[in-house]
C-alpha cells in the first residue's frame, strides 16, 4: 500500500531514477541524483521494504552508531521530492537505491505506483555503461526512449536494443507499458579506468538531464571535480607509452566516427546551447568550459603509475554507437 502523506501538490513533476549496481558504471548516475538531492535539499517521503526486494547477503545491511546506539541502515530504494522556483518552477520526484535482487516486475509497479499518485509527466532514468571511449574527449550521452512519438519530440533515438539488460531497461519497459512517458539517459565510461568516481560522466548526464527537462542545475564543485579528475588520469597514462598509445587509438576512432557530425546543424546546435546556458543568471560552463579548455591534451603533467589492466570488452548493452537499449 502507498502512503504519500505529507506530500505537497507538485508542479510538473518529472521522475528521475538511478541504481547502483550493473547499471551505474563509475557510480555516475546513482551521483549524478545524489547530487540533485542534496543541491535540493530533497525531502524523503517513502522507501521500500528492503526484506521484498534484496539478498541481503549480496548487497549487505550497514550498523552505525548513533550518540553511542547502534543502528542498521538496510539497502533499499528511497524516494525524495525536491521543489524547484524559479520563472518556470517544476518539482523532481527523486529514486536512488540499488539495483534489486529480486522481484523486478513488483519493484517497478511500486515505483510506477509512485508516480501515478504523484502525476509524473515524464520519467527520466540514468544509467552510465563502460566502453571503448577515450577519458580525453566529452563524455558520449546516449537519449533512448521505447517511445517513437516521445523520440521524435525530444530528438532522442528509439532503442533498438536486443539482449541483457538490467534494471533501467526493465523500468523504462514497465513505463512504456503503463502509458507514462519515460527516457533514458547513458553516460559511456572509459573501460580502462572504471572505478568510481567519475565526475566527468555525472556532469556529462546532469548537463543533458538539464536540457532535457528544461530545469537549471546548480552543479556546485562538479566541474572542478571533473577538471581534477581529467587532470588526475592525465598524469596516470603520461608515463605509460602503452596506455599513451592505446588512448590515443580510442581518440583518432572516436574523431573519424564524429567527423560526419560536424555539420553546420550540429555546430548550431551546439552553439544555440551555448548561448542559452551562457544568458541565463546563474548560468555554468559545459564539459567544454568557457574560454580555457576542458580537456588537457594526453600526456600532460608528471606522474603516472602502472598500466591498468585491459579488460575484456564489458557485456553492457553497446551495440548501437557505445550505447544501451536504455
Amino acid at each position: 500500500m502507498i502512503e504519500l502523506e505529507g506530500v505537497p501538490e507538485l508542479i510538473d513533476p518529472v521522475m528521475v531514477a538511478a541504481f547502483e549496481g550493473w547499471n551505474d558504471a563509475g557510480d555516475a548516475a546513482s551521483t549524478a541524483v545524489a547530487h540533485l538531492d542534496r543541491e535540493w535539499k530533497g525531502e524523503v517521503f517513502a522507501a521500500l521494504d528492503a526484506e521484498d526486494y534484496y539478498d541481503f547477503q549480496v548487497n549487505r545491511p550497514t550498523v552505525w552508531m548513533d550518540a553511542g546506539v547502534r543502528k542498521i541502515t538496510w539497502p533499499t530504494t528511497r524516494l525524495s521530492v525536491v521543489r524547484i522556483g524559479g520563472e518556470k518552477p517544476r518539482d523532481l520526484v527523486l529514486v536512488r537505491g540499488i539495483e534489486p535482487s529480486m522481484r523486478w516486475r513488483s519493484f517497478c509497479n511500486e515505483i510506477l505506483g509512485f508516480a501515478h499518485e504523484l502525476g509524473v509527466e515524464l520519467v527520466v532514468i540514468l544509467g552510465a555503461l563502460l566502453g571503448d571511449t577515450p577519458h580525453t574527449r566529452p563524455v558520449p550521452i546516449s537519449g533512448t526512449t521505447s517511445d517513437a512519438d516521445l523520440a521524435r519530440r525530444m530528438d532522442l533515438e528509439e532503442t533498438k536494443y536486443e539482449g541483457p539488460t538490467g534494471i533501467v531497461g526493465v523500468l523504462q519497459e514497465a513505463c512504456t507499458h503503463a502509458g507514462v512517458p519515460a527516457v533514458s539517459l547513458w553516460a559511456a565510461v572509459p573501460h580502462y579506468v572504471s572505478q568510481p568516481p567519475n565526475p566527468k560522466a555525472t556532469l556529462a548526464l546532469l548537463n543533458r538531464l538539464e536540457d532535457l527537462i528544461d530545469v537549471r542545475i546548480p552543479l556546485g564543485e562538479l566541474p572542478e571535480d571533473a577538471r581534477a579528475w581529467q587532470v588526475g588520469v592525465d598524469q596516470l597514462a603520461a608515463e605509460d607509452t602503452e596506455v599513451a598509445e592505446y588512448v590515443q587509438t580510442l581518440e583518432e576512432a572516436r574523431d573519424t566516427a564524429e567527423l560526419p557530425e560536424a555539420s553546420g546543424e550540429a555546430i548550431a546546435r551546439e552553439f544555440e546551447r551555448y548561448l542559452r546556458r551562457r544568458d541565463t543568471p546563474g548560468g555554468h560552463a559545459t564539459e567544454g568550459g568557457e574560454g580555457t579548455p576542458f580537456l588537457k591534451d594526453r600526456g600532460d603533467g608528471p606522474g603516472g603509475r602502472a598500466k591498468p589492466p585491459k579488460p575484456p570488452k564489458p557485456e553492457t548493452e553497446t551495440d548501437e554507437e557505445d550505447s544501451s537499449e536504455d
